[in-house]
């Protein structure tokens, strides 16, 4: 009998609302240029085993960031409860354990959790744990989640889609649990934003901006991306990630749970409305297709150069070396951190309308 290892307590969160079964790594320097990183990455080392440089954002930034969570608060709070309530249904209250994939699922997870805290009045348990791009999901944190919850019905959640690659790696990763464990997982992604057609469990297949994609550690709870680097880590042990305490000053990851809980309430008569007209569309892989015709296009030599949608485009100018952004002309008005971002960063803006995006973006083969 493996003993259960216990993560360490991290991140700006109440622990009310959210458990992170990570390793705090903090004390570890990993983060490398966009530059540097960029030549690792495409020369072999795996993303996991290194941090980007935290973006620091702009005054101007900040200020388009609370505008937009204040234009998108009640479209998201609609979303998280069309999410809430899909999961209900299929999983039922009883046993159900919420579960975020680290970070962009984080703040989506603690939102559900308090939706079904003000419809159902039911606290049920949220844990955020990790998953790495051909690495899989962190097994540790699933056996820990067991030990606390031995009849756990985990529903897995994250932010948006893109082209559906977490989507596929977690499958993978159930599977290959499945097999081995009596435990089993469900490994269905409820996400909030569904425009890459990977899941049955969406508030939105809309590709729209979430506003936790605009930022990173500072609307996460001050937690860095995920890391699996075993040169210091533990094979079995939590994957790793930092806590960046240093900026607590400028962490506004709270204001964004508190300013879109606050619209529930309100919404519930839109969320009902909105559940019984979405008629639920098929997973498609529509965004993948996409993705090939934009790589086809412009003679792009690797998928995983083109990260399509709001949120993937985000991070591709926060923390990747950006060939260009290609954005949909139809979504134009409502990609204005998109231009802010690549205007302070030099990358050129392309028309492209033929995807099922908002934007995409494409790194630089360096």
């Amino acid at each position: 009998m493996r003993l259960v290892m216990q993560p360490d307590k991290m991140g700006s969160y109440s622990s009310e609302d959210v458990v992170f079964l990570l390793r705090d790594i903090s004390n570890i320097k990993l983060e490398l240029t966009n530059e540097k990183r960029e030549r690792l990455i495409q020369s072999g080392t795996h993303y996991s085993e290194m941090l980007p440089v935290e973006y620091h954002p702009s005054d101007a930034y900040m200020a388009l960031f609370y505008k937009t969570l204040d234009d998108y608060a009640q479209r998201i709070a609609i979303a998280v409860g069309i999410v809430a309530e899909q999961i209900v249904a299929r999983q039922g209250l009883k046993h159900l354990v919420l579960v975020s994939l680290a970070r962009a699922g984080t703040p989506i997870g603690i939102l559900i959790k308090r939706y079904i805290k003000m419809r159902y009045n039911v606290g049920v348990p949220h844990y955020t744990i990790s998953i790495l791009r051909g690495r899989g999901i962190d097994e540790t944190a699933i056996r820990y989640i067991f030990s606390e919850h031995p009849l756990a019905a985990i529903q897995f959640i994250d932010g948006w889609t893109g082209k559906g690659a977490i989507t596929k790696e977690l499958q993978q990763s159930c599977e290959l649990f499945n097999a081995n464990n009596v435990q089993q997982l469900d490994s269905t992604l409820a996400v909030l934003a569904d425009p890459g057609h990977c899941t049955s469990i969406y508030g939105t297949r809309e590709d729209f901006l979430i506003p936790s994609a605009c930022l990173n550690s500072t609307v996460s709870g001050l937690v860095s991306r995920t890391v699996l680097n075993l040169q210091f880590m533990q094979e079995h042990d939590f994957h790793g990630a930092k806590y960046y305490k240093e900026l607590e000053d400028v962490d506004v990851s709270n204001v964004y749970i508190d300013r879109v809980s606050a619209c529930f309430k309100q919404v519930q008569h839109d969320v009902t409305q909105q559940i019984s007209e979405q008629s639920q569309s098929p997973v498609t892989w529509q965004g993948l297709k996409s993705v090939q015709a934009i790589q086809q296009d412009l003679g792009i030599t690797n998928i995983h150069f083109v990260k399509p949608g709001v949120g993937e485009t985000t991070r591709v100018l926060l923390r990747r070396i950006p060939w260009k952004i290609l954005i949909n002309p139809k979504y134009m008005n409502e990609l204005e951190h998109i231009l802010l971002l690549a205007k302070e960063k030099n990358v050129p803006i392309e028309e492209y309308p033929n995807m099922s995006y908002a934007c995409c973006g494409l790194i630089k083969e360096v």
